[in-house]
């Protein structure tokens, strides 16, 4: 991840190389998705599983830190950047700097990959389960698990992407709100799950990952409706409510969640059943939300049509997660029998 984003801080312009540019761009964003994909799931794994015992929420919460720690520095190195040069300086060579910061991670992936180790859990499970094939035994034998897992995360990864790209795009170009000032609200407002999914995430650890990942969900689908009303009055402080609501719901749903769905997974299999899932969530929910949502607002000409397709992907979530509590309900009661019988 951290070559691709530094490599596209050295292309050529479309003025030097013409269309290979833009398609040598896409190709370095697909490598750091899939990059992302694959760096969650270890990142994931590696904390909840050296985690002390009952907390593991805490721990695996520190992962969901990366999204609200990225989007602000990512945005302060672009705001340092645009206000040290002149526009034409930034158009022309200075937009290349915050790439070129990409590098930087190399380091750092250099430093966990000689530091940490893999946790007990993966080492004894892979000598027991003689490392059978991951993914053709994901697909064979769990693959409604990681469809399931994949749907209860496909609000909270759509609504996101909303929240952070779209409503941006909508309050300055429909509503003729300040760019800069939007944003600012937005890095405000990420700002606040820094409390929320550690919080969050230690509530799982006292009261369950399903019950705090399901009102979390309850929690976007209530407010889909307000946050465009309070968005649609035009005025900051209206923005600033609509979009807290909803990030401190996302919030709550995102704490518990790589621990949630470590434990839907036996040892041997967690990395490919998480990412996968993870991964099917991102792509069919936070990647065509921001398209979905122009196309809503083209068509219809109202932020309802936006906050039903939200609500529409909150009910599919809460469907999802009604299906895992009943198979983790079902498991237990099993593993209670058999200590029973025992």
């Amino acid at each position: 991840m951290g070559t691709a984003t530094t490599v596209i801080g050295l292309l050529p312009t479309y003025h030097t190389v013409g269309a290979a540019a833009p398609i040598a761009l896409v190709a370095l964003r697909i490598v750091q998705g899939a990059s992302v994909g694959a760096l969650y799931g270890a990142s994931a794994l590696l904390a909840t599983e050296h985690a002390p015992k009952g907390k593991t929420g805490i721990y695996g919460s520190a992962v969901q830190f990366g999204v609200p720690i990225g989007l602000i520095l990512t945005n302060g190195v672009f705001f340092a950047t645009t206000s040290t040069v002149s526009e034409s300086a930034f158009q022309n060579w200075a937009w290349r700097i915050p790439f070129l910061l990409g590098a930087l991670s190399l380091l750092l992936a250099w430093r966990v990959s000689v530091v940490i180790r893999e946790s007990p859990d993966f080492k004894a499970s892979s000598r027991e389960a003689g490392n059978p094939t991951p993914l053709a035994y994901i697909l064979k034998n769990h693959l409604g698990t990681v469809l399931l897992a994949a749907g209860s995360f496909i609000s909270c990864s759509a609504t996101y992407y909303i929240v952070m790209t779209g409503v941006l795009s909508y309050a300055s170009k429909t509503l003729g709100m300040a760019n800069n000032a939007v944003l600012g609200i937005t890095l405000v407002c990420a700002a606040f799950q820094l409390i929320a999914i550690p919080w969050s995430a230690s509530m799982s650890d006292k009261h369950g990952r399903i019950r705090l990942y399901a009102f979390g969900s309850v929690l976007i689908l209530i407010w889909a409706v307000p946050m465009f009303l309070l968005i649609n009055t035009k005025t900051y402080w209206g923005v600033f409510l609509g979009l807290l609501g909803m990030v401190l719901a996302l919030a709550i749903m995102s704490g518990p969640q790589a621990t949630l769905f470590k434990e839907l997974f036996a040892p041997e299999v967690r990395y490919t059943g998480l990412s996968l899932a993870y991964q099917l969530s991102s792509v069919f929910g936070g990647a065509i939300a921001p398209f979905v949502m122009v196309l809503l607002l083209d068509i219809t000409s109202t932020t309802l049509a936006v906050s039903a397709y939200i609500i529409a992907l909150s009910i599919l979530s809460l469907l999802c997660i009604g299906l895992l509590a009943r198979r983790e309900s079902t498991r237990t009661q099993s593993i209670n029998d058999k200590v029973a019988a025992s």
